[in-house]
């Protein structure tokens, strides 16, 4: 049994897509008590929200998930938000959890946060080399922040805070809504939802130029156990599939695996983001022995039944 099983792990958006299947995985290695705060009891933007969670659950753990996320156009219109809602949420719940006297602080990242011309594959070292892509830099930025706090409170208290930057994540149970959703699950609902209608092409946002790198979310949440179970130092972790896929690759894929023939349009008024996105890594492979399994035809398979049988159970 690891030292994990035994501890309180409170997991911040522990409900949300990534969060269940962290639990999930927790539970899997033993864990007995494992607390997940909601938003609706725990406001974690405001710091009294925050110290009462302190209070109630008395954690030995805390992985921090909670965080105001979305696609490209959902960043563009909230800038505001985006940078300071998850900037306050991870200072306070830091904080805080420096004051309590917390055994470990797990906190999650973005791939937004590196330079958007960044060389290919990202290594962690080039995080400061350049300023984010400027549709995600508040959100990127305020994530990356995590890391800045993260890495001075070892140096001045010896608060043991990790920092893990995962890559995109897919999979069951992903936010399909159009308004606020990221790639995968936007092309998701476009295609089927085009196939059950019998309309005969889509229109997707930019050139399908640039490339993208895919992680599984069972594998994500894989990855963030390891490194909670065994990862103690300052430096800053990629979590990712370590490959990259075009835009236009992956509309072509999705298309396939839906059963969709019908004729892709390309608004190539919309911005296209980042140019590429691949990680290196192999840090996470040699100090936690992660690798991703998920192959992303088999994870886009299972994540388009998904979502189909939700829309079909809906409907009934």
């Amino acid at each position: 049994m690891n030292w994990l099983a035994n501890k309180r792990v409170t997991v911040t958006g522990g409900a949300g897509f990534l969060g269940t299947y962290v639990v999930k995985k927790l539970k899997e290695i033993g864990c007995q008590n494992i607390l997940v705060p909601r938003s609706k009891d725990y406001n974690l933007i405001n710091n009294e929200g925050v110290k009462r969670l302190y209070q109630d659950y008395k954690p030995d753990v805390v992985i921090h998930l909670a965080a105001i996320v979305g696609g490209i156009g959902a960043n563009r219109e909230n800038p505001g938000k985006f940078f300071y809602d998850n900037l306050i949420m991870g200072v306070q719940v830091m904080e805080q959890g420096r004051i309590f006297g917390l055994e470990k602080f797990v906190a999650i990242g973005t791939i937004c946060a590196y330079p958007k011309f960044t060389h290919v594959p990202f290594k962690e070292e080039d995080l400061w080399n350049g300023y984010p892509e400027e549709t995600n830099a508040p959100y990127g930025l305020a994530k990356k922040m995590l890391l800045v706090q993260s890495q001075a409170y070892r140096q001045q208290y010896h608060f043991n805070s990790i920092y893990l930057l995962p890559v995109n994540l897919y999979g069951p149970g992903d936010n399909f809504d159009p308004t606020s959703s990221h790639v995968i699950p936007a092309l998701i609902k476009k295609v089927s939802d085009a196939k059950s209608k019998g309309e005969r092409h889509i229109t997707v946002w930019g050139t399908g130029k640039p490339t993208r790198e895919f992680l599984y979310v069972e594998d994500a949440a894989q990855a963030i156990v390891l490194a909670t179970e065994k990862y103690n130092k300052p430096d800053p972790v990629n979590l990712g599939a370590g490959f990259e896929i075009s835009i236009k690759s992956l509309v072509q894929l999705i298309c396939e695996l839906a059963g969709f023939d019908g004729e892709v349009k390309w608004d190539i008024t919309k911005p296209d983001g980042q140019p590429r996105r691949r990680l290196d890594t192999s840090k996470a492979k040699l100090e936690f022995g992660f690798e991703a399994k998920t192959e992303l035809r088999d994870g886009l398979k299972r994540t388009i039944e998904w979502y189909e049988g939700q829309r079909h159970f809906s409907k009934s």
